[in-house]
């Protein structure tokens, strides 16, 4: 099988499989398996593929068929300025969440708790971007912590990394809490697309009640874990933007929502520095 002819095969079936984008999708699979970039793919030689190459591309092919996120199949998502190892243990870490990181390094601060942390994409494109900073993340699941420490060496970052319940165990103020926290309500779960719904953690996706529930624990251990001039910076549901922002008021914060590119709400900055000078 050539190179177009793997193209094309791998774009109809999973066209007939009811994927979207089905064309861009096989050509992230097969770039990945030949270990070049998709944009590469219209300047590479129409060679034949070996069989070896052929049977990583076919099943490639056959898992995103299933559903299963291309980040999962290739193993990687790029994100900001990196490329991020991607298993099932952790969330594949999305293009809106940039916003997040955009937030955080344009504020002042030499030190940054990141809550969830996953894949350690958000922590550790932020400290990546600012030298001399230092950070901690944590993660309910070993096995994600794993993944964020296996990022956090390939890419060269110096970050902390421990098995924590939110504030759980964790020590220590910080001028900055980041957060993408498991915000999708239990009662919406059903009606996710099939790629999220059942391929990544549920733990990540929603809390199993109203979808606030991280955001209620984090207000409410923010103050004891900030310095005098500390925020917090939390990824949120385009619709969650009023009562994200309630809860982080009524703990003394001063809120603002930002949009994401596509202008939807998407990150809460809660601004703790009046009640901490207070």
């Amino acid at each position: 099988m050539r190179l177009s002819d793997a193209q094309a095969q791998g774009a109809a079936l999973l066209r007939a499989a009811g994927v979207e984008g089905a064309s861009r999708d096989a050509d992230r699979i097969l770039a990945a398996v030949l270990g070049i970039e998709p944009g590469q793919l219209r300047i590479t030689d129409d060679r034949l593929l070996s069989a070896t190459e052929s049977g990583e591309f076919n099943r490639g092919i056959a898992a995103r068929a299933l559903r299963q996120p291309v980040a999962q199949i290739t193993g990687f998502r790029d994100f900001w300025a990196h490329r991020f190892k991607v298993t099932r243990d952790t969330l594949d870490p999305r293009p809106e969440t940039e916003a997040l990181v955009e937030a955080a390094l344009a504020r002042p601060w030499d030190s940054v708790l990141d809550l969830g942390t996953g894949t350690g994409a958000i922590l550790i494109s932020v400290l990546a971007a600012r030298p001399g900073a230092r950070g901690t993340g944590t993660d309910i699941s070993e096995a994600a912590l794993q993944v964020a420490r296996f990022n956090a060496r390939r890419i060269g970052v110096d970050a902390r990394f421990r098995q924590a319940d939110w504030f759980q165990g964790v020590e220590g103020r910080f001028d900055l809490i980041l957060s993408n926290p498991p915000y999708i309500a239990q009662a919406e779960m059903a009606g996710l697309a099939p790629d999220v719904r059942d391929w990544e953690p549920h733990q990540a996706l929603t809390d199993g009640g109203d979808g606030l529930g991280a955001y209620r624990a984090i207000a409410a251990g923010a103050c004891d874990h900030l310095t005098p001039k500390g925020a917090v910076l939390v990824e949120i549901g385009p619709s969650q933007g009023a009562a994200v922002s309630a809860l982080f008021a009524q703990a003394g914060a001063a809120v603002r929502v930002l949009p994401d590119l596509d202008g939807r709400d998407r990150v809460v900055l809660a601004d703790f520095a009046r009640k901490q000078a207070g």
